[in-house]
């Protein structure tokens, strides 16, 4: 191999050029997002007393668009805790009472034939929501889990 000649340094120099910086990302003012963060808890603490580390993880999970599985004995306050973060926000919720006799329709929606104009039109169900509260999910049919979860795993 014969060693590179000014030349072909320059010409690979002028070829190559190192990728632009990134645009600057609009600076978030901590103090702000701090103060809106625990007028939160302690609007979600007026509903609901003693789950800090439950709202904490509600309000991450949130922020980072993902999901959380409240567990717990009857009567520990998850459907309040729920309804209480979706006040605070002013957000739209929609829950849904899993039972044996739950269809995948109950969740995601279904098609309507109206009679009088000789179309269907789509029903949305109660996944189309900012919160949906998912009560008793442990009774979950086999035959409702693979075609529900999927706005789930999409994170719609």
């Amino acid at each position: 191999m014969s060693a590179p000649t000014p030349e072909s340094a320059e010409s690979r120099e002028s070829v190559w050029t190192p990728a632009a910086p990134p645009a600057p990302v609009d600076s978030v003012d901590s103090d702000s997002a701090r103060a809106s963060l625990e007028a939160l808890r302690s609007e979600i603490a007026k509903a609901v007393v003693g789950q800090d580390a439950a709202v904490t993880g509600m309000v991450v999970a949130l922020l980072c668009r993902g999901h959380v599985l409240l567990e717990g004995v009857p009567g520990v306050a998850k459907t309040l805790l729920v309804r209480a973060l979706a006040a605070s926000l002013e957000l739209d919720t929609k829950r849904v009472q899993f039972t044996p006799d739950l269809m995948p329709s109950d969740v995601t929606g279904s098609l309507v034939y109206d009679a009088r104009t000789a179309e269907f039109s789509f029903q949305p169900g109660p996944v189309f929501t900012n919160l949906l509260l998912a009560d008793e999910i442990n009774r979950t049919p086999p035959r409702l889990s693979p075609p529900s979860w999927k706005p789930w795993r999409n994170a719609r």
